[in-house]
């Protein structure tokens, strides 16, 4: 029997949010079996809590440049590097203790989250770990982009991106996930925008906790600034929103995953569509 997972002791970590550019300290700690991922809004009157399992989910939550919980008024954004990290290393019970609104960027990957929590210690729990298993295919597409989970035994991942920027271009790349493989090849992806979408989006208010430190940002010949840490860095990172965003749902995905040109407004979407069916 796999059992559920949560973590030993106490930890913190912080850092700036990359699109508000606001410092913020997250607290992490353990919880009890069945408890699911919790984020507690300590900086707000009666540190009102959001559990991702017990929220309704549509694709207003995801954006073109994060994912975000709320309820009412009270929301928890670009959430899903933590929970990418909490998926890869198959944590299913935490207590996330946030003073702000947007969860620190870091660097821009899941590496220091999933450094952080393995210096707290996982734990195994005396619970059963409960799966979502895809036993018929399940799709959804928006324009040109497509997400679709098909029946397989384990987690697979495949991820087409194209970008007319000559320094990403198109990538694919489909990987058998596992702890080992999340951790040494998807967690320290980092995310990445091309160099005229920065400017964009710094007009429209984003990425003003962003860098070339923490974001690579791609000119014609490379990221401005910085180098790459794997020759498909950006694909990586596509898979690592990815499996941060569907682990929404609230419990691991057995599946296939393919995904074409994806991002978190479709895989809104898709968790979407998975909630409904447990």
């Amino acid at each position: 029997m796999i059992k559920q997972k949560t973590i030993k002791d106490p930890v913190v970590i912080e850092g700036i949010g990359l699109q508000t550019g606001s410092k913020t300290k997250l607290n992490f700690k353990g919880a009890p079996a069945n408890s699911g991922i919790n984020f507690i809004r300590v900086d707000l009157p009666n540190k009102p809590l959001l559990n991702i399992q017990s929220l309704s989910f549509d694709k207003s939550m995801g954006n073109s440049r994060r994912t975000t919980l709320s309820v009412g008024p009270v929301q928890v954004q670009t959430i899903e590097h933590l929970l990418a990290a909490l998926s890869g290393l198959g944590i299913n019970n935490i207590i996330v203790e946030t003073d702000g609104v947007e969860l620190p960027g870091l660097d821009g990957s899941a590496k220091e989250y999933v450094t952080t929590l393995e210096k707290a210690g996982i734990v195994e729990q005396d619970a059963p770990l409960r799966t979502i298993t895809v036993e018929k295919e399940i799709w959804c597409s928006d324009k040109d982009s497509f997400l679709a989970i098909f029946p397989y035994n384990g987690l697979r991942v495949s991820y087409f991106l194209s970008y007319p920027t000559p320094s990403i271009g198109e990538q694919f790349l489909s990987l058998e996930i596992s702890e080992e493989v999340f951790k040494r090849d998807i967690a320290p992806a980092r995310t990445f925008c091309v160099v005229g979408e920065a400017l964009v989006l710094l007009a429209l208010g984003f990425g003003k906790g962003s860098c070339s430190k923490n974001t690579l940002i791609m000119g014609k010949r490379g990221p401005v600034g910085n180098n790459l840490r794997f020759p498909d860095e950006p694909v990586r990172h596509k898979i690592l929103d990815l499996l941060g965003d569907l682990y929404l749902v609230g419990m691991p995905l057995i599946g296939h995953i393919i995904a074409v040109k994806s991002g978190h407004k479709l895989n809104m979407e898709m968790v979407k569509k998975l909630k409904e069916k447990i």
